[in-house]
């Protein structure tokens, strides 16, 4: 490729980062809309560690121009320059809004819930036509799929999830699922699981100690972000390829578990909207029902613009 499409793809990383960073929107709709959701795919189907060990073999020998050429033509048939460059465009747009989101959402929690909700509303009602409820498997998984995120965000939302690094591993590894499935947010899972503001905060807090020079302070956010980074290579490795089973094998019911999910997990950013207005008045909801109302537009004109999820 040349140099425009390689700032293609490091924009359309950027994209799908910005859409990750909020819950609602997903960093795999996105792939969709540009074009590169079936070679994002693809790509990640193609990272194999056995080839990658093989990689790693290669480089006390890179001395050598037969060793540089296999090296170089590993990466190329495993596609790693592509979701190198589109994983660059990902990392320095989350770290921009999820800045930005740490911001709103301790100076303005309600509006800025409220804008969530509005995303993860609109995102159920645009997926609600790959839902299907007409045998009994499909009704069992959207039953289970809405219980299980009603139940886990009003636990995750009281604190029963410690913030310890095996729990952030695991959001890590749950939440990279999103980054290969349109329609669904990893940044909403985080939510759900009660680590949005936990992985906000740590990107904030590295980001801040870094302009400031302060190492010292930058140690404990950037082991979660670490941790949470390692735990998304072992789901991207793992647990996605498992949802990439699911779907080929069971569609209709995977889908409909997650968007039933989806719907479950509209208590989270309920409950955060009601705890930041403790007294209701004219002025707090007429702000919150606007702020829903755009998230949903966004949503709505993101729908409006992609072809139907048929992949």
């Amino acid at each position: 490729m040349d140099g425009r499409a390689w700032l293609a793809v490091y924009l359309k990383g950027a994209a799908m980062g910005a859409a990750d960073a909020v819950p609602g929107v997903s960093g795999g709709t996105i792939a969709l809309i540009t074009g590169i959701y079936e070679r994002l795919v693809g790509a990640i189907a193609a990272l194999d560690p056995v080839e990658a060990l093989g990689l790693l073999a290669l480089v006390p020998r890179l001395g050598s121009a037969d060793a540089r050429e296999e090296f170089v033509e590993t990466l190329v048939r495993m596609d790693v320059p592509f979701l190198a460059l589109l994983g660059v465009g990902v990392l320095t747009a989350v770290v921009t809004v999820a800045n930005v989101v740490h911001v709103a959402i301790n100076d303005f929690p309600g509006v800025t819930f409220a804008f969530f909700f509005g995303l993860i509303a609109a995102s159920v009602v645009a997926l609600l036509g790959e839902v299907s409820v007409d045998t009994p498997g499909r009704v069992a998984a959207a039953v289970v799929g809405f219980v299980l995120a009603f139940v886990l965000s009003a636990q995750a939302q009281a604190g029963a999830l410690p913030e310890v690094l095996p729990v952030v591993f695991l959001a890590g590894a749950i939440a990279i699922c999103a980054m290969v499935l349109p329609g669904v947010s990893g940044s909403l899972l985080l939510l759900t699981l009660g680590l949005y503001d936990t992985m906000t905060s740590a990107v904030s807090e590295a980001t801040d100690a870094a302009f400031g020079g302060d190492l010292a302070a930058s140690i404990e956010p950037l082991t979660t972000l670490v941790v949470f980074m390692l735990g998304a290579v072992v789901g991207l490795l793992s647990f996605a390829r498992v949802v990439e089973w699911a779907l080929d094998h069971y569609r209709a019911a995977t889908l409909t578990f997650l968007v039933a999910l989806m719907a479950g997990a509209l208590r989270a950013p309920a409950i955060q909207i009601n705890d930041a207005n403790p007294e209701w008045t004219a002025a707090s909801a007429g702000s919150v029902l606007v702020a829903a109302v755009l998230g949903a537009a966004v949503v709505l004109v993101l729908d409006a613009t992609t072809d139907d999820l048929d992949y």
